[in-house]
This record gives structure tokens, sequence and C-alpha cells, in this order.
């Protein structure tokens, strides 16, 4: 009977011995390979913690001690070593979060997978276990690349203030966060990596000396003594120490005996610890060892034996705006790029690779590059910040106060905009067009198929004295939306041909299929439709007023949500510019969406072209005061959509 069916809990741990716990971690391997490769997950990242987290789970006993995991992206074994072994529906609905998930399981507590803010958590826990004399421990587990985050040192600056407040910080160090870690940080880390640990050196001197007459002992004692300076010249992790925290390390992240004895250590220890683990990311599994791209960081459904992928979903928006910041840095030497530590993810990878001098990867610091992004316009260049939409969010201040308020020409690319689906809550691009219509001067674009991210990109760089964004989904991109005509500078893509049509239907970004989905249905229905792309979304086009002048409805359409997003926006623009027409707006409303794929997530918002179609008609039956046939009008959009 194979080890991993006989765990239950972190207890059942306690009765395996070094070489079944050994024995385990292969299990677990093996499991991972084969059941991630056939939902997609993150794979490389779970392979390189299983001796750790086994580890961590023989010392501390959670949930009443707190095992907090930064990002939590490595959390597949926590899982199966909590009791959830079912991975048959990773990251489908219904299915295991491909994070920590409070709704899961007791053992854990954060879901929020942006990186860098465990310190912070780890922090309050231990704050709230003092207040409460509580005995209870605290252990945040994080990577090497979250490091790189300014909230990971700030957190740092308070834990280290407390001497005796317990707390244990693993680092888990494998070099890279997708792709391998840049900075001081990791240099720093890197030469920590090289070097003999101190507690090595000292044991084996003090062994030594022990067998030395007379002198041993005492030159030992002034040797350790001595401890800092010693230390700094071992191994140089006086940048911890400096701030107050006990260093134990660099420790064996493959080693289950040598990390259980440096976390019993730490654990034992009144303040608070760092435990500097090395790790292996896509450890145990040939193929991820061979991808030096990110080492099988997130993969979708592949071949276990080979780790190619079972099948291709064509060209996506990344590879598109990818490919067009090629051609546009060929024709300007003033393009720049930025990312933070995901250089392939967003597609600046040929780029960096053409113009590796132009690429600036600022590590997990959004507002950094933010902020960096303006010295670079203040400069004379112009720098393109390719980031997931869900992570614009924490650089929110610095677009606001140092990029818009400095009228710099920076362009943000926001990739993953609108439902992603299966990552859950937290990578949701929902918010972008809501928060950025608060900023003064900002223009925002949302591209419709490959062709306008080709455009719009181009549109956007122009622009030299203001923020500019361009926002697209996640995926496969479909194929090109033509534009009957343009009025102002919007695309109308489909007019009824009347004098004074019934709804102006406004159709956001990659939304526009739908929207001419949903034409056809009202048009079924005797409801004449025009639709039309505003390409730019903020601001409102002068045309937009002029244009729904001429109907009966406006109806907006959004992957967005509808608080504060385009939809009010254009209920605003409409009511400065005295336009009395009735206005409903469709997006996403405001609550957390649980993983499931964008067409599942899509469906239980109301966000198809069937439910908005019929809403659509009785909102036009209400109108026309046909309050009767409210039923019968929106039942029927169904068996015409048939």
């Amino acid at each position: 009977m194979p080890l991993l069916t006989r765990i239950t809990g972190p207890r059942d741990l306690d009765r395996l011995s070094l070489e079944e716990l050994n024995q385990l971690a292969e299990e677990i391997r093996t499991f991972l390979v084969e059941a991630v490769s056939k939902t997609g997950g993150h794979l490389g990242p779970n392979l390189g913690v299983v001796e750790l987290t086994i580890a961590l789970h023989r010392v501390f006993h959670s949930p009443a001690d707190k095992v907090l995991w930064d990002t939590g992206h490595q959390s597949y074994v926590h899982k199966l070593l909590t009791g959830r072994q079912d991975f048959s529906r990773l990251k489908m609905k219904g299915g295991l979060s491909g994070y920590p998930a409070q709704s899961e399981s007791e053992h854990d507590v954060i879901e929020n997978s942006h990186a860098s803010t465990v310190l912070g958590w780890a922090d309050g826990i231990a704050k709230a276990n003092e207040l409460k004399k509580s005995d209870d421990r605290v252990v945040a587990v994080i990577g090497d690349g979250a490091l790189t985050g300014g909230m990971a040192w700030e957190a740092l600056n308070n834990i280290a203030e407390a001497k005796d407040r317990p707390l244990v910080i693993v680092v888990n160090d494998n070099e890279r966060s997708y792709a391998p870690t840049i900075g001081g940080m990791a240099n720093h880390l890197a030469t920590l990596r090289t070097s003999d640990g101190y507690e090595r050196f000292l044991a084996r001197t003090k062994d030594l000396l022990d067998r030395t007459p007379v002198v041993g002992r005492p030159l030992y004692d002034t040797l350790h003594g001595a401890k800092k300076g010693l230390k700094d010249f071992i191994a140089p992790q006086g940048m911890f120490e400096d701030l107050g925290l006990k260093y134990v390390g660099p420790i064996d992240g493959h080693d289950i005996e040598a990390l259980e004895s440096a976390l019993v250590r730490a654990k034992r220890f009144g303040g608070p610890v760092i435990v500097h683990c090395l790790t292996e990311k896509g450890r145990g599994y040939q193929p991820a060892l061979q991808d030096e791209a990110d080492r099988f960081h997130a993969v979708g459904k592949i071949h276990p034996d080979t780790g190619l992928p079972i099948a291709s979903s064509g060209a996506d928006w990344t590879s598109v705006f990818g490919e067009e910041m090629v051609k546009l840095g060929e024709e300007r030497e003033d393009i720049v790029a930025i990312t933070a530590a995901m250089l392939q993810p967003v597609g600046l990878d040929k780029f960096a690779k053409r113009f590796p001098e132009r690429v600036y990867d600022v590590g997990i610091a959004e507002q950094h590059g933010a902020v960096s992004a303006a010295g670079l316009a203040h400069g004379g260049v112009h720098p393109v910040f390719a980031v997931y939409a869900t992570f614009l969010n924490r650089a929110f201040d610095q677009v606001l106060m140092d990029v818009a308020l400095h009228k710099c020409g920076v362009t943000f690319v926001l990739d993953r905009a609108g439902v992603t689906g299966t990552d859950g809550a937290s990578h949701n691009g929902m918010w972008d067009m809501s928060i950025l219509q608060v900023v003064p001067g900002l223009r925002l674009a949302a591209p419709r198929d490959a062709d306008q991210v080709r455009a719009q990109l181009r549109e956007a760089v122009a622009v030299e004295d203001a923020p500019t964004v361009v926002r697209f989904s996640k995926g496969a991109v479909g194929p090109a939306v033509p534009a009957v005509r343009r009025v102002g500078g919007m695309d109308v893509l489909r007019e009824p041909g009347t004098e004074r049509p019934d709804v102006l239907l406004v159709s956001v970004g990659a939304l526009a299929p739908m929207c001419l989905e949903i034409a056809t249905l009202l048009d079924k229905q005797g409801i004449s439709t025009t639709v039309v792309d505003p390409r730019w979304v903020k601001p409102v086009d002068e045309a937009m007023a002029p244009l729904a002048e001429r109907h009966r409805v406006v109806v907006t359409v959004e992957d967005n949500s509808r608080v504060g997003g385009v939809g009010s926006t254009i209920a605003q623009a409409l009511r400065d510019a005295g336009v009395d027409v009735p206005l409903r707006d469709f997006g996403i409303p405001p609550r957390f969406l649980d993983h499931a794929s964008r067409a599942e997530v899509m469906a239980e918002i109301g966000l198809t072209a069937p439910d908005i179609a019929r809403q659509v008609t009785g909102l036009v039956a209400r109108i026309d005061g046909r309050f009767g046939q409210d039923t019968d009008a929106m039942d029927s959009v169904e068996s015409a959509r048939d």
C-alpha cells in the first residue's frame, strides 16, 4: 500500500521513519507529475518543496501552528499532507483550488496569491499570539523571488523589532520566481548559497579543538565570541543579522533530516529566525529541469513522460503583443520594456532576446516598476510596462501620483484582463478599468482582436505626455472582427440601417463576438441594434453622446466590475452631455469569483449572449409598455438562438 494513501493529516507523518519519509517524497513527486499533467497547474514549484513541506508538518503542528505560504502556488504538497488527495479537478469548478483556500481546509490561512505578503501576515498573527499569551507558532514560507518585493522588507523591518516574539521565516531559495531571480537580494542569497555555512564550520572547528590539549577549548571560546565577524567572513549573512534576525543555513532543502534539525532549532528560539533552504525547482522531473525558461512553473495539460503539451491553442493575445513589441523596438530606439519578474508570461522574452539592453526586470516589485518607468520617461525614453491586470492593483498610487501627475509617457500593457477563471479570485483582472477611471489624463484601450492589439499598442506608445493602458484577455485570440465604419475614434461593428435603432450596444474589448451574437438574437425579436466598439474606453469618445441620442436604449457589456467601470463612465458622460437615454450596464458583479473555467464563470455571473439578450428584450418591452409580454419575449430569445 503506497505511503501517500495512508496520510490523512500531518500527524500521520510522525510515525514514519526517515527511510519511509524519503519514500513518501518520491511517491508525492510521482503523484504530482501524473495528476498535474492531466489538469494543468503549478508543477515545478511543488516538485521543489516536497521534503521541505514534509519537514514543516513534522516539526510544526498545524492548524494550531500557522504554516503560511507566500503566493501559494507551491501549496500542492501541503494539500496532500493535510488530507486533500483528489486532484482530478484541480483548478476546475467544484475541485481543489490551485492555491490555499480557507473553504477547503482548516490548515489554509492565506488565499491571496499575490506575492510578498506572507511576512506581513506572519507579523500580525505573531503579535496576536503574543497578546493572547498563546504558545502557538507561526512559520512563514517565502521564496527568494518574493523577497524582491518591497512589502517583504517592510514586514522584516517590523518583525526584527521584536527580539523575543517567536516567528520562523523559511526562505525557499530556488534562485527563481517564474524565471531566475534577479537583483541585489538575489545576489546576496547567491553568496550565501555558495558559501560553507557558519554552523557547519563551527561544528567542525569545535570537534577539532576539543581534541587539542590545553589551548583547544579557550581558542574555541574566543572564536565563538567573535561570532559575528567570523560569520561574515565564512558566510556573509550579516545583512539578516544586522536587522536583528537569527539566521540558520543554508540548509539542503531536500534533506529531510537536516531540514527537521534546522526547523526544530528555529522553533525553540524565542525570537524571529530565518531558515534559509536551498531547493531545486522541478526536482525529480527531467522535462522540468531541462526547461530553462521557468522550470515548468505553470503548465497546461501535458504528456507526463515527455512534458510536451497535449494540444496547442493557437495564437494568443500575449504572443501578438510580444511580436508587435519587437517590431516597435526595431522602429524606435527609445522603446524600452519593463517586467516584474515575469518576462516570458507577459510576452517580453522575444523583445529581451532582440534588445537585451533595453529590458528591465525589477523583480516582484510592481510599485517600483511604475515609478522607475516614470523616471525612464522623464529621461527621454518610452517605457512599456507589461504586467498582469490583477497585479497593476498593487501599483495604483504610483500610476496616479508618479506617472499621471507628472504627465509621463508610460504605456502599461495589462495581460490576463477580465475573467481568467481557473486561477481563482485573486487572478481575475476585473478591477483595472474601474480603478484607472479616476486617474486624470490616463487613456485606456481595450482591443477586440489581434489587429487592434497591434494598432492600439502603436497608438499608445505615440502618446508622450500622459500614461496609456492597453488591456487584453488571457488565452487564444479569435478571428478579426471587422468594422463597418468609424464614428469619431470608435468602430461601428454592426448597424441595422434604420433611422432610429432601438439599442446602442457598446462592446468592450474581447467581448465583441459575444456582442455581435447578442445583436443577432435581438434582431430575431424585432429589436434593431447598433454595435459599437469604443476602442479607447477612457476618455469617453466625444462621438458617443450624439450616437447614443439616436437610439432608444444604451447597453454596455464589459468584462470588468460593473462598479465604476466603462458602463458607469459612459452613463456619466451621457448625463454631462444632457442625453437622456436609458442605460443598462452588464459586467462582473462586485464579488470575488470562485475558480472555474472562463466560460463557467461567465455563465454563473450572467455574462453570456442569451442572458444579456433576454434582459435587453425585457427592457425594450417595458419601454414599449408591453409589460405582459415580458416573459414570452424573454423566453423566446433562447429558442431563437437554437
